[in-house]
């Protein structure tokens, strides 16, 4: 009959020792070794399997799965991330900085479902942050009211789990995973093992009972989600919900999704009573850009599937003293650097000396090489102090040679441009297979020189 056993286990990395050491050799920690007593299994004792499981291998045509099971979110914008709704059983960790508005989007949420007239769906809002009178009156000030909305003030999991069973709700949602405690570990709650456990638990729990699991989850200043990295393995989609501190704008969006693409992404605005979908994020975006102005361009870039237009602004000045300064926000520093090293080289514009400073209004993140060739047009225009047409609008990559390349989904950026009155696009040779939009004039550059000889000199 086997024995309990004592082994030691690492509270930073959840690593198993056989005997004490003062620094964890796998993560490096000092005194994070913490004295832990496996019990022994009884005999006969197995895995419980979940509900709907078989133990014989059947063909895949014949397991029951339908579109029509998924839970709506009752809101647009995260149905669209989700590939269409919740899945009953599934597990879904969403992330953020602090104060970026993810407990404000799970209590909105959790509104939305138990709201849905079609079936009838609890929500059950789990709490480990605050009390439930300060949710209360959070959701007082957003208008969250619903009698199919419980709401549960607890960190220890075995009441978390008992509540569940006993009010059989359609939807869980906890705030945050982080503050949830198995008594039985001995870690603390947060730490990487508590986390990792607690986690697997509720998993487990959605998957029988037939549930959808929403896990609100912290960051790290990298940005990665806090605690083990196999908690984004464990779970069936991670959602990343950002936006700049003092900026409206919020975006959702998809880093993982077993049950539809990662391409999508949500666009809402924070306001005083919560959180609003915006429909045309463009349009919020540039709602401010009144005159053509030195420095100023306008980037045609794919948020997901969604065509999105950016203002992207730069300045360039002679430098003061010492080295020059690059400062970016909303920009990859090593691209500006690229691009800035490439226009110096290519078309002899001494950037060198300079300082330049770049940024992308809106708090909007400008990812991937679209917005390249708006960027490279801006430090143009801010370098010569001349303004380019309000209503030219720029889609294209730059190359280490000066040379301007294609982007995919072309046209799509085109036709959102045409539809919000720009009436000029400059693009890379080949990026339409006919004309543009109607009423649209397009220009194809093929290298920067002519960008500059055609919009700037």
């Amino acid at each position: 009959m086997a024995k309990a056993h004592t082994v030691y286990l690492c509270l930073e990395c959840g690593s198993t020792h056989e005997r004490y050491m003062g620094r964890c050799p796998d993560c490096g920690t000092f005194n994070s070794l913490s004295e832990h007593k496996v019990k022994a299994e009884k005999p006969g004792n197995s895995t419980p399997r979940l509900t709907g499981e078989k133990s014989a291998a059947v063909p895949i045509g014949e397991v029951e799965a339908r579109e029509e099971d998924r839970v709506s979110s009752g809101m647009g914008e995260v149905d669209r991330v989700l590939g269409g709704g919740l899945v009953p059983g599934s597990g879904i960790l969403l992330s953020g900085e602090p104060g970026i508005g993810k407990s404000t989007l799970l209590l909105q949420l959790a509104h939305s479902v138990a709201s849905a007239t079609t079936r009838d769906q609890r929500f059950l809002y789990v709490t480990g942050e605050e009390s439930a009178a300060q949710v209360r009156l959070r959701a007082d000030r957003i208008g969250v009211a619903d009698e199919q909305l419980w709401l549960l003030s607890e960190c220890d999991l075995d009441a978390i789990e008992a509540q569940i069973k006993e009010t059989s709700p359609a939807v869980v949602g906890i705030d945050s995973i982080q503050t949830v405690r198995w008594d039985d570990l001995p870690a603390g709650a947060g730490g990487v093992v508590q986390v990792r456990e607690v986690t697997a638990r509720l998993i487990s729990l959605a998957r029988r009972e037939g549930f959808a699991l929403l896990l609100v989850g912290h960051v790290t200043k990298d940005g990665s989600v806090a605690g083990p990295r196999t908690l984004e393995h464990m779970v069936d989609g991670v959602l990343q919900f950002e936006g700049e501190r003092g900026n409206a704008l919020r975006i959702l969006r998809g880093l993982k999704n077993r049950f539809g693409s990662t391409e999508e992404v949500g666009i809402f605005e924070m306001r005083a009573d919560g959180l609003h979908e915006v429909d045309n994020p463009s349009g919020l975006l540039l709602s401010d850009r009144s005159n053509a102005s030195p420095g100023s361009a306008t980037a045609a870039i794919l948020e997901g599937t969604r065509p999105l237009l950016l203002e992207v602004q730069a300045l360039v000045s002679p430098t003061a003293h010492g080295s020059p300064a690059r400062k970016c926000s909303g920009i990859d520093s090593a691209r500006l650097s690229m691009l800035a090293a490439v226009l110096e080289k290519r078309l002899g514009i001494p950037l060198g000396g300079c300082d330049i400073h770049a940024n992308v209004v809106g708090g909007v993140k400008l990812r991937g090489t679209a917005g390249d060739l708006a960027l490279a047009a801006a430090l143009l225009s801010s370098f010569h102090d001349r303004p380019l047409p309000k209503d030219l609008v720029f889609a294209g990559e730059v190359g280490l040679l000066g040379e301007v390349r294609p982007v995919a989904g072309t046209r799509q950026r085109l036709e959102e441009s045409a539809r919000l009155g720009f009436n000029i696009a400059c693009v890379a040779p080949g990026s339409l297979e006919d004309a543009g939009p109607k009423g649209m004039k397009v220009h194809e550059v093929p290298e920067l020189a002519q960008l500059a000889r055609r919009f700037v000199d």
